[in-house]
């Protein structure tokens, strides 16, 4: 049977037709006003849409517009955020261009698997969504040159349906992608752009779909097409979905296709940015592109695409990266080392830890072929350096060049539009509509402007948002399930709206403890039904569908909140976590609960959403917290201490959690005054706004990205692009590796005959062989610190030696040197590359210590 389609377009009137433009750009999801417009329309319907307002004007009758483009109200609204639309599509003096500084023209392309722009698009599972979502949007925000780039999947990811036993069951409903804000992307003759993608000993078709974003816009791929075999068109069906051969598919697809696409479309990014490993197979593509165009070996291209592209890696365990079966890989990606001219052993090294490694890892490939890499917080980054020393055997781990950029998130995204009023009323006086900028920090300071009573007053309403979304929610599943009329009603009084709240929402991998809290029931029973200072807790979060222990904590935390009587109606898991179950919780809670084991939660961004809305912190040390507790605004629970077991760990610190919210937590929310107001809460609540917000937000993240990454990349990527240069630094990167095996450094300093006292100078002396190389191929560095527990140097400055001469076969560096601490210093010399050129010389790694 042939199906034929057409699609029906909603009829509406010229004064209200700015409405269709609206919902075809995710800009709306940021600005309350814009989503207003469409809550006005018709609120029921507007949630039954999921916020999805392609899906939405097309189920409104016609009727209904009609009455609006008659009611002058309506259409004044309409105007005025069209009118704030177009000065935002239209300001020349966006953060950008008032702050580029790089070479030529900038166009960074950031690739991830998935995206969280906003419910109507659910192409999301978790943080790493979220993260690439906010990026995309301050991008936009800031005028940045950035685009995305990820898959168009059929069923996005899982919804969450809980049994009455608590265990989550899956279901995958599929995107209509007629009524989302996407559409394909066409030649300049209307047909529609595909690109096709070596598989292995198959060809897959994959069509474009652009989802604008204010400012920029989100390309995703999609390999569902009639022209496609049946196994082909269900590589994107869903999100993270299918088994590891789907898997290595959809990273193929993204990653080779992806820059297929950009090629298809005539963008022509000077940046990459690699979100996670699952799309570092773009590198080979790149590296196959250039060799074609620019007829350079693979050696030579492979200096572009380092030198211009970025990584940022999210997981702070080995296991967690992205591993694939040796055998698997080479199904599908050996005809792509034959292209770019390498052996299949030289091409698995690529993704080997070890050379003895049994798996090719993602993680790995990224990080050998790009220049820029960094974790995604402070503590992260350091764990990182830990995690993939071995890549830099010879380094010290301190060095491993693996940074940190802090996450953030995206301000407007996230912040309560009653809270947001109050913002910008007092901090940044601005109206509704226009545009501020969040990592404003002298606006912040301002916090003590707002008026106690406001505040606790937009605090409370928010409260009662969440509490009554929490009660409806769980009078829906209690239907859904089954149960008598009378135990549904009881949902409906479950919470206070007067009790203090801590929330807990988040992806149920197991090493965020969801059930930490209950470790002690009945230690938990006297937190929560304490008469003077009772505590209420709700719950959210989704398990992957193949991870059973995480399912089984939420049904012992679904049963606990169910069936024992002493928490009932106390405690409450949400079902079916997503983006507006998030808002609730993060812009209604008063404080926000966090407890990994650290250092396992490589930043964590929920809680900044919370802290930015005026909830408090109790959090372990870890992620992005580390950066700021201990505080006096905000708990820490326990500190960097290490333990014997897992167990002992788990009953420590549950110990701490408890003592925290029964002494410290409670006490300063119910100190209330005659008027229910608490002061002491209130000068938390603002202190820890101040400290939070002006940092922890994706525009200076975006601003970090750009300014230590983004514009050397360019400039890098530009410098080496240029006629025979590449050439010349593949050429300089074999005339080291042929040459290091005679490269040689001796100390030759004088021996000291008298003490040194601070303020004197020191006269450091080396002996440096290094056969056919010249000192302009290498710098030789004097390393100064104290040595180490395990013989090495922990390392407080590197000055570099100077080459005065030469003596025989070796050439002599010296450097005088005045010491900046008293008591016993040591130090070691070491030999490395120097190259104008390259953006750094610890990749690949030639480095020589002094034997």
């Amino acid at each position: 049977m042939k199906i034929h389609s057409f699609n029906v377009q909603p009829n509406l009137p010229e004064s209200i037709k700015f409405l269709e433009e609206l919902a075809n750009d995710m800009w709306f999801t940021w600005n309350w006003q814009a989503i207003l417009l469409f809550v006005q329309v018709d609120p029921k319907l507007w949630t039954a849409s999921k916020r999805n307002p392609k899906w939405f004007l097309g189920c409104v009758p016609q009727k209904r517009f009609e009455e609006l483009s008659k009611d002058p109200e309506f259409v004044a609204n309409v105007n005025r955020v069209k009118e704030a639309y177009y000065q935002y599509k239209k300001n020349p003096q966006t953060w950008y261009q008032q702050n580029r500084r790089e070479n030529g023209n900038l166009l960074t392309a950031y690739f991830s698997m998935e995206y969280g722009i906003g419910e109507g698009l659910p192409i999301y599972s978790g943080g790493l969504g979220m993260l690439a979502g906010d990026h995309i949007k301050s991008a936009s925000d800031m005028g940045m040159p950035i685009i995305g780039v990820g898959l168009f999947y059929k069923q996005g990811y899982v919804r969450q349906v809980l049994n009455r036993e608590g265990w989550q069951n899956e279901e995958y409903p599929d995107n209509d992608w007629a009524h989302m804000p996407v559409e394909r992307v066409q030649d300049k003759n209307g047909k529609d752009i595909t690109v096709d993608i070596e598989l292995g000993q198959e060809h897959v078709k994959a069509c474009i779909w652009r989802v604008p974003v204010g400012r920029t816009s989100l390309y995703l791929l999609d390999t569902n097409l009639q022209e496609n075999t049946p196994a082909q068109r269900l590589i994107t069906e869903k999100l993270y979905g299918g088994d590891r051969e789907n898997r290595i598919r959809q990273e193929v697809v993204l990653g080779i296709g992806g820059v297929k696409a950009l090629a298809a479309m005539g963008i022509k990014p000077t940046v990459y940015h690699i979100n996670e490993g699952h799309s570092a197979f773009l590198l080979f593509q790149r590296i196959i592109e250039i060799m074609q165009e620019k007829h350079l070996s693979f050696a030579q291209a492979r200096e572009i695409v380092w030198a211009s592209s970025v990584f940022t890696t999210h997981t702070p365990v080995i296991a967690g990266n992205e591993h694939f079966d040796p055998m698997l890989v080479r199904k599908y990606m050996e005809s792509y080392a034959s292209k770019m001219g390498i052996t299949w052993e030289e091409f698995l090294n690529l993704g080997k830890e070890l050379p003895s490694s049994s798996t090719y890892c993602m993680t790995v490939v990224a990080l050998r072929l790009t220049a820029f890499a960094n974790g995604v917080a402070k503590l992260h980054g350091k764990v990182s350096r830990e995690m993939w020393q071995n890549l830099w055997p010879t380094l010290p781990v301190g060095e491993v060049p693996i940074t940190s950029i802090t996450n953030g998130i995206h301000s407007a995204s996230w912040i309560s539009h009653e809270l947001n009023e109050l913002y910008r009323k007092y901090l940044f006086n601005n109206d509704q509509m226009g545009e501020i900028d969040a990592s404003d920090t002298k606006a912040w300071d301002k916090l003590d402007d707002i008026p106690n009573a406001e505040l606790w007053r937009v605090h409370t309403i928010r409260k009662e948002k969440l509490i009554d979304m929490a009660r409806g929610r769980l009078r829906r599943q209690l239907t859904r399930q089954g149960l008598d009329v009378m135990t549904v009603n009881k949902a409906g009084k479950v919470l206070k709206k007067d009790v203090l709240t801590i929330g807990f929402a988040r992806r149920f991998a197991t090493y965020k403890r969801a059930t930490l809290l209950f470790k002690n029931l009945d230690r938990l029973d006297k937190i929560v039904n304490n008469p003077q200072r009772p505590v209420q807790f709700i719950f959210a979060g989704k398990a992957h569908p193949a991870d059973t222990q995480g399912k089984e904590f939420i049904k012992t935390i679904v049963n606990i909140a169910q069936n024992d009587q002493r928490f009932k109606n106390k405690i409450v898991f949400v079902e079916d976590y997503n983006m507006n179950t998030a808002r609730y919780m993060v812009q209604g809670v008063d404080v926000w609960l966090n407890n990994p084991r650290r250092p396992m939660e490589a930043s964590g961004t929920s809680g900044m959403k919370a802290a930015l809305n005026g909830a408090l912190t109790l959090s372990i040390l870890d992620g992005w917290w580390d950066e700021v507790g201990p505080c006096e605004f905000g708990w820490s629970i326990g500190g960097a201490e290490k333990y014997a077991s897992e167990a002992e760990q788990d009953a420590v610190e549950s110990d701490a959690l408890y003592n925290l919210i029964e002494q410290d937590i409670a006490p300063a929310y119910y100190a209330k005054g005659e008027d229910g107001i608490s002061l002491p809460w209130l000068s938390l609540m603002k202190d820890s706004v101040k400290h939070i917000a002006q940092f922890f937000n994706t525009n200076r993240m975006v601003k970090e990205y750009y300014e230590r990454f983004y514009v050397p990349a360019n400039n890098a990527g530009a410098v080496l692009a240029q006629d025979g240069k590449a050439a010349q630094v593949a050429d300089w990167r074999k005339k080291i590796a042929d040459n290091w095996y005679r490269v040689n450094v001796v100390d030759i300093t004088p021996k000291l005959e008298t003490p040194i006292l601070m303020g004197d100078k020191v006269a450091f002396k080396a002996r440096v062989f290094l056969g056919n190389l010249t000192p302009e191929d290498i710098q030789v560095e004097l390393y100064l610190g104290q040595r180490g527990s395990l013989g090495d140097i922990v390392k407080e400055d590197a000055v570099d030696m100077t080459c005065t001469g030469k003596e025989g076969d070796a050439y002599i560096y010296e450097v005088q040197v005045s010491p900046v601490n008293s008591g016993r210093q040591d130090y070691a010399l070491r030999v490395l590359p120097a190259n104008k050129d390259i953006p750094n010389v610890l990749t690949p790694l030639f480095i020589r210590w002094e034997d």
